[in-house]
């Protein structure tokens, strides 16, 4: 490993390494790495009547996959990369590998696996890993605690994530006492004024108490930042409620993300439908991540585990252009990604699973006056969060769980990796030895100025990144009298090469993120659409979760392959769908606020 610079993996169509730690993981499950070739024409696949052409290999892509599988469909994944798992998927650097070990595993960013996912889980359980009696699931484990970091010697904010002791049973959940949870929980952990958390426990049940149709035509129009009125509060109840919940979590600014999403996702399931062990995978902790690196603990398994199904991919292809004809789809053209070798793949079915800022430049004219909510997604924005990985001398985990950095300018988040991966002994498997340790960083505010160089990171070069996220790490988590991140410690960093340009005049993320201003939901896709051998996949389309996710991509595969299935007239089947979880204690209260909004009145407890 070299010091101090980024390392780019190296693309070679048709070939994937695999270190001896990723193999000895796989060992027994059967894993087949490679490209294979299309049906054979007059194949027995090819003749089903049943062939399925999945656009993108990342998680809604390989969830489709797997579902058409399961229900007898010749399925082919067409993929950009040379890997399959998308903004998932581990990346190892290049030329890092000493005396048998792996190359040092980096990622896009860490992953967490929250514990209202179900979907997922549910796939994940579906994955075989010899020794596991649940697959890929049991390489899931908990993360106890969650650090908000303060700069400037100011307190931290650090919590365990538990699920409360003693919780309501059911039927006893009251408004009162879930009040009373966020006045406590908030009264500990900040040094808010009293009047700030009662106001902001108040918005808290205007929002639980809303019903459907207020939060879809009311509050998905309503930004966070107004509904909690931060820019009326102090600048703690502006950093900790406002920005801290949204920017450094989802890459939305609290001053643009819609209250619906804000509220539904990250508060109530997410926070306190977590604290409450309520509508959670099974015993599910709040936050969970992989036990190693995320390619090794999930999507190679998956990889083996669909080939095994009689799943195809086709690597290193990008889509070019979905070609519609005669009121269908009747083909992909598609071309190596330096734009050789260009041709036209067929099939019976498609499911365009890529990104929305990918999937929508393949829509030619045709394909979007076939269907209206198509031209539509043209209005959906993504924007940057992705970061750095950090390889250090020393461990260290600084807390058993994820780091947000609540007063840094770019809205830094991070994660110990190597504390989780039990079992991996990280200089032992990885690297030239030296390296103990991994802190991986997300930085989510690429466009506002750093603390070193005055210049938001797009502005800056790639090292100049480097160095402002390692002083904000530092000046979030070195307190007075305790230093956690040492310069000496720091052996080498690695940066997601879809990230290209910085500190030029064109800087480019190939792998950006949705996000979720305001009026977001109305421009969300259905999973099917007007031309029924078309479906979409991919977390911007319109799920019950409503966040860029991978639960959302997940349930958006199950979604596609559902509006497949029936459009196929097929009897299989259908994929389950968990929905978020909804407190039976709380309809009654939505109920009446359906019939105050009918009447044109605020919710019951909106006091303005």
């Amino acid at each position: 490993m070299t010091t101090e610079h980024a390392q780019e993996p190296q693309e070679k169509t048709g070939h994937r390494r695999s270190g001896h730690t990723r193999r000895r993981f796989l060992a027994g499950a059967g894993g087949v790495a490679g490209t294979l070739a299309l049906w054979p024409a007059g194949s027995a696949r090819a003749a089903s009547g049943n062939r399925v052409a999945v656009l993108g290999g990342g998680v809604s892509g390989l969830s489709a996959a797997q579902e058409l599988a399961e229900r007898g469909y010749a399925v082919t994944v067409y993929e950009y990369y040379d890997t399959l798992g998308g903004k998932a998927r581990s990346m190892p650097v290049p030329g890092t590998a000493a005396d048998g070990r792996a190359d040092l595993p980096a990622e896009h960013g860490f992953r967490f696996f929250p514990g209202f996912y179900r979907n997922l889980p549910d796939t994940m359980r579906r994955i075989p890993v010899p020794g596991n009696a649940n697959g890929v699931h049991d390489n899931l484990v908990s993360g106890t605690e969650a650090l908000f970091a303060r700069a400037d010697g100011r307190p931290d904010l650090h919590f365990p994530l538990r699920r409360a002791t003693t919780p309501p049973r059911p039927g006893d959940l009251t408004l009162s006492w879930i009040r009373d949870q966020i006045l406590s929980a908030l009264d500990l952990a900040t040094r808010l004024p009293a009047h700030e958390v009662a106001y902001f426990a108040d918005r808290l049940l205007v929002h639980l108490t809303s019903c459907d149709a207020r939060r879809e035509e009311v509050w998905e129009k309503v930004a966070w930042w107004d509904f909690i009125r931060a820019e009326e509060m102090s600048e703690e109840y502006r950093t900790v409620l406002g920005i801290g919940q949204t920017r450094n979590l989802v890459a939305t600014r609290a001053e643009v993300a819609s209250t619906r999403t804000v509220g539904r996702v990250i508060i109530e399931a997410l926070l306190l439908w977590g604290l409450l062990g309520r509508g959670m995978d099974g015993d599910a902790d709040i936050d969970r991540i992989l036990n190693a690196p995320t390619s090794e603990a999930w999507i190679d398994p998956w990889e083996a585990h669909l080939r095994s199904l009689g799943v195809q991919f086709v690597l290193g292809t990008q889509a070019r252009e979905i070609l519609y004809d005669g009121g269908r789809v009747t083909g992909v053209r598609v071309s190596a990604r330096d734009g050789a070798d260009e041709r036209t793949v067929t099939a019976d079915h498609y499911i365009c699973a890529l990104p929305v800022e990918h999937a929508r430049v393949t829509w030619g004219p045709a394909l979007h006056a076939a269907d209206p909510q198509l031209a539509r997604c043209d209005a959906l924005q993504t924007d940057w969060m992705t970061g750095v990985m950090f390889y250090l001398r020393t461990p260290t985990p600084v807390v058993h769980g994820h780091i947000n950095c609540l007063d840094s300018p770019w809205s830094v988040t991070g994660i110990g990796q190597a504390q989780f991966w039990d079992g991996r002994d990280f200089s032992r498997d990885y690297g030239d030895g030296r390296a103990h340790d991994c802190l991986s960083a997300i930085i989510s505010e690429w466009d506002k100025p750093g603390i070193l160089y005055g210049k938001t990171a797009k502005e800056c070069t790639k090292e100049e990144v480097v160095a402002e996220l390692w002083a904000q790490l530092k000046d979030g988590l070195n307190d007075a009298g305790k230093t956690t991140l040492r310069d000496e410690d720091r052996l080498g960093w690695f940066m997601d090469p879809a990230v290209t340009g910085l500190g030029g005049p064109d800087p480019r993320n190939r792998e950006q993120l949705l996000i979720h201003p305001t009026g977001t939901l109305y421009n969300r896709p259905t999973a099917h659409t007007k031309v029924p051998n078309f479906f979409l996949a991919g977390d911007y389309v319109r799920t019950d979760v409503d966040l860029a996710t991978m639960e959302g991509a997940n349930e958006s595969a199950r979604l596609a392959v559902n509006a497949l299935l029936k459009a196929d007239d097929s009897d299989a089947e259908r994929c389950r769908i968990w929905e978020l979880y909804r407190p039976p204690e709380l309809e009654p209260l939505k109920r009446i606020d359906e019939v105050r909004y009918k009447l044109g009145l605020p919710n019951t407890f909106d006091l303005g």
